[in-house]
């Protein structure tokens, strides 16, 4: 898998891998609760998957003087206080990054293309911190060659700054011959692509608004899991 030339292919997380809405949005929720602001409604709260938290914040008019301690409300809930109930197990409360499930039929396509000889890596505006254990819960990192997030500074936020850092982490060289594509379902996956200099493969399984993904210019989209290997193929042949 370390010889060159490689065939990389980046995964999104939330929304392409994982159904994480029920996590994030309960998190956020209890943000603007403990914070005494004004929850937004339900349309604004799924836009919350894919951004980097501390942008939906700002996005939704969270005062300045108060983004840092919101984030470090969202991080306790998603990260460590145990108070959701697991809808892979009813009865049993978690965290919110547990308050979550792989889609039908990932761990599937990504045994076919790993088998394929194909690199994977999963490439999130989540803080790396928080992706590996989601990943490891899921036993997605069983299934890749490497998880790469946003740092928790957010010094590392946006989907091009952690493309670019996982190309540096596996040693990405395009003069030895190496290709990427990027896999996603949000806006953020195709312009981080874009500014990279990628393609991106869109997922209408996840969390994007109607037009969203051709809007900003996903070179195809695909919309079912099952769709997701032979497309890959197809991107590489």
């Amino acid at each position: 898998m370390t010889t060159q030339p490689r065939k990389v292919v980046l995964l999104d997380l939330d929304g392409t891998l994982t159904q994480s809405h029920f996590g994030i949005i309960a998190c956020a929720t209890k943000a603007f609760e403990e914070l005494g602001l004004h929850v937004p409604d339900d349309a604004e709260m799924h836009r919350f998957i894919g951004p980097a938290i501390i942008e939906s914040f700002k996005r939704n008019h969270m005062p300045d003087d108060m983004l840092d301690r919101g984030v470090a409300i969202y991080r306790k809930y998603y990260s460590d206080e145990a108070v959701f109930d697991d809808p892979n197990d009813p009865g049993h409360l978690v965290p919110g990054r547990l308050f979550n499930r792989l889609f039908d039929g990932i761990p599937e396509q990504l045994r076919k293309l790993r088998a394929d000889g194909y690199y994977l890596a999963v490439a999130t505006c989540k803080p790396e911190y928080q992706a590996v254990p989601i990943c490891d819960h899921f036993h997605v990192s069983e299934l890749v060659d490497g998880i790469y997030g946003a740092s928790r500074d957010n010094s590392r936020l946006d989907k091009d700054q952690v493309i670019r850092y996982a190309f540096d982490r596996i040693g990405f060289d395009e003069k030895a011959g190496d290709r990427a594509l990027m896999v996603g379902d949000r806006w953020t996956d195709v312009d981080g692509a874009i500014a990279c200099g990628l393609d991106c493969l869109g997922c209408r399984w996840g969390y994007a608004e109607a037009g969203e993904l051709e809007q900003h210019g996903a070179y195809r989209i695909i919309d079912h899991v099952d769709e997701l290997a032979v497309a890959v193929e197809e991107y590489f042949a």
